[in-house]
């Protein structure tokens, strides 16, 4: 018996110091050398704070702002820890409630506005946590924010642009905008506070 418990207990210790020690402190010094950018959160920084992540959504309700993607985390809107999709399907009620209020919030926010929502306005994430919208969805907003701001609609698109991120590798997903970048540089054009 004591001859079968030795193997059996240097083998446990040597790979318990390999996967638990080894592997992780080299996974860890490779991508801070490599990647410490994204290896430390993708955090976004102004004036010496960290303001949020490119990668985590967060929560913009006021006019002269750019409105992301609905989050369904909870117990809190973008709540990093509670990350995962509504799991409603499209014929729950509670998800066309959800949808209308949307819709609601966004023609309450620009009246005039009489031009079809795009679905991710109006529809949560998969994660919850989606940082980034459609040029659609951004082009919809631009009259509302430009005139929340006192900005002329080109300067608006001007900056939607500059904020919009084209497929991975030319052929992967989608072109999106990134709503806290394209937020901050709305602050840095024209503060509202």
């Amino acid at each position: 018996m004591k001859n079968a418990l030795r193997p059996v207990l240097v083998l446990f210790v040597a790979l318990t110091v390999v996967t638990g020690i080894v592997y992780p402190v080299v996974v860890t010094a490779v991508s801070q050398a490599v990647f410490p950018h994204q290896a430390n959160g993708s955090l976004i920084e102004k004036d010496g704070k960290t303001v949020g992540s490119e990668i985590i959504g967060q929560q913009f309700d006021a006019p002269y702002y750019f409105w992301g993607r609905l989050s369904a985390t909870t117990p809190n809107p973008y709540n990093a820890q509670g990350s995962g999709g509504s799991n409603l399907g499209p014929t729950n009620p509670a998800l066309a409630d959800e949808v209308k209020g949307r819709l609601a919030a966004l023609h309450d926010a620009d009246p005039s506005n009489t031009a079809p929502v795009p679905v991710d306005l109006a529809t949560s994430s998969g994660s919850g946590l989606d940082p980034d919208i459609s040029p659609a969805a951004a082009a919809y907003q631009a009259d509302r924010v430009a005139k929340a701001r006192g900005l002329s609609r080109e300067q608006v698109d001007g900056l939607i642009a500059q904020n919009m991120s084209g497929r991975q590798l030319g052929v992967l997903g989608e072109r999106r905008v990134n709503v806290l970048k394209l937020n901050l540089a709305l602050d840095q054009l024209r503060p509202m506070h």
